[in-house]
């Protein structure tokens, strides 16, 4: 292999604000829509009426986590075709 494969990307860390936000963020998610791949769903595609992906959003600033907390869709399918929140399926811990 050539030595481009070897590069690391550079990635900014998060401050401890960021991490505090981030978590928010992801229990918040979790709690309305239940299922892992919900919340990933929800966190990681682009939200029109947010301007973009709702975890960047949620970690840039507290006004961005009150927005994305707001756009969590309370019925449990994250605007996603076949995902829907199964009211007593047991949670799954989401580890980053």
């Amino acid at each position: 292999m050539s030595p481009p494969f070897f590069r690391r990307r550079k990635v900014s860390p998060l401050s401890r604000d960021q991490i505090v936000r981030q978590g928010r963020a992801v229990r918040a998610a979790q709690a309305a829509l239940g299922s892992v791949e919900a919340v990933r769903a929800f966190l990681n595609t682009h939200h029109d009426a947010l301007g973009g992906r709702p975890i960047d959003i949620a970690v840039a600033s507290e006004a961005g986590l009150k927005a994305v907390e707001a756009a969590i869709p309370p019925t449990g399918d994250a605007g996603v075709p076949g995902l829907v929140r199964a009211a007593e399926a047991p949670r799954e811990e989401i580890r980053l």
